[in-house]
């Protein structure tokens, strides 16, 4: 018998490594567990990029699950993560998604704090209890690293470092994030998915050339390539990049046109566990930071971003690619919504869900993959399984 989740019946987990169950998808009692072991659990969270907030006093906010951040590029130059919390009585301190502050003002008791998070003024503090000082009142701050300039949050006192829990994937996101990180926002595109946080990250190798047809009507076929996986879930894709040729069906095949220099691995997808999708195709630089907003619900800021050295052309052509390619609504992504929706419905049917593409052995784990092999997200799911505290059933 299957230990028990906290709140509810207990979750029966084949035995099979390449079967999961389907009702995980949709259970209330899962999400809340899910809440406290994986996203307030010991894992990292990318949160934003340094290109989002380039100057001092420049902020982002953002969730993971239910609690709210404020991102804050310092007056001394260092970027910080804080609760999006009053250090007073708890009120949600900023409700802009970004902007450029040197203070933060509650309105609720007009507590001021800076950009380092420290209390500045407070009213009436000659009548506060015994015990109260300025200095020990600033604002929550959030464990932070930065990898990449990819700004990374843990709500957690034992997350493991980052360089360890990025393993084998770390050169991969360097190269996908310009090589050095240093990136410059363009924009976003914001879509909120009718669907569990788990199927719309649930992505694999398998279906890409086979649901998004835009990949066959421009011409753009696949480069020989590889995935491999870590022990803690994350997924990494390396591909050959094969450029698409013009096949008269754009009426500006620039759109598609590639100004990069490397090809040999110009493909490259990270998908870091639980949540956080990154591409990189042609010239497009693109992290998805998503947010399990509800049980289905699952919020997706697609960011888009060139390089500090770019020239204006450069700019302009890795903004079109962004927005009309890659985004929820682009040529080669626009199916995604659909799918997402589709696999919430069905796992809505009794049984398990089960993998097929590349499966060498149904009890037993290995970590590399063909490009195009859905059993890449294995790994995946045996460690949300033993994070979630599910065991097997017996073969």
């Amino acid at each position: 018998m299957n230990a028990p989740t906290v709140f509810g019946a207990p979750v029966h987990w084949p035995a099979k490594i390449n079967e999961i169950p389907k009702d995980i998808f949709d259970r209330e009692d899962v999400f809340r567990l899910e809440l406290e072991r994986i996203f307030y659990g010991p894992e990292w969270h990318p949160v934003a990029h340094t290109g989002e907030i380039p100057n001092v006093g420049d902020f982002k906010t953002f969730h993971i699950g239910e609690r709210p951040l404020l991102i804050v590029h310092g007056r001394d130059g260092q970027v910080r993560v804080f609760y999006n919390a009053c250090a007073h009585r708890g009120t949600l301190l900023e409700t802009n998604n970004r902007g450029n502050k040197t203070e933060f003002e509650c309105p609720y008791h007009r507590w001021l704090f800076d950009s380092t998070g420290a209390l500045r003024g407070c009213p009436g503090k000659d009548d506060f209890s015994p015990s109260f000082t300025m200095e020990s009142s600033g604002l929550a701050q959030v464990r932070s690293a930065i990898v990449g300039g990819l700004i990374f949050a843990t709500l957690h006192d034992t997350t493991p470092d980052i360089d360890s829990w990025l393993g084998r994937t770390q050169p991969a996101l360097m190269q996908l994030l310009g090589g050095d990180g240093r990136l410059k926002l363009l924009g976003y595109q914001k879509v909120s998915y009718d669907c569990n946080w788990k199927a719309y990250v649930d992505n694999d190798g398998y279906h890409a050339p086979l649901l998004h047809l835009a990949f066959k009507m421009l011409n753009w076929q696949g480069g020989k390539g590889s995935q491999y996986a870590t022990e803690n879930g994350h997924i990494a894709f390396e591909s050959e990049l094969k450029v698409p040729t013009d096949n008269g069906f754009l009426r500006d095949p620039s759109l598609i046109a590639f100004k990069g220099s490397h090809t040999s691995k110009g493909s490259v997808i990270v998908s870091l566990n639980p949540l956080t999708v990154m591409t990189k195709h042609l010239d497009m630089i693109n992290v998805r930071f998503a947010v399990a907003r509800s049980l289905l619900k699952t919020e997706v800021h697609y960011a888009y971003f060139a390089h500090v050295d770019d020239d204006a052309d450069m700019v302009r052509h890795r903004l079109r690619q962004s927005s009309n390619m890659l985004g929820p609504c682009g040529m080669v992504s626009m199916e995604d919504a659909s799918i997402f929706l589709r696999v919430q419905q069905g796992n809505r049917t009794p049984g398990n869900a089960v993998f097929q593409k590349g499966v060498k052995q149904e009890h037993g784990m290995w970590f590399d993959f063909k490009q195009n092999d859905e059993a890449g997200n294995l790994p995946k799911w045996d460690y949300y399984r033993r994070v979630m505290g599910f065991v097997r059933e017996e073969s």
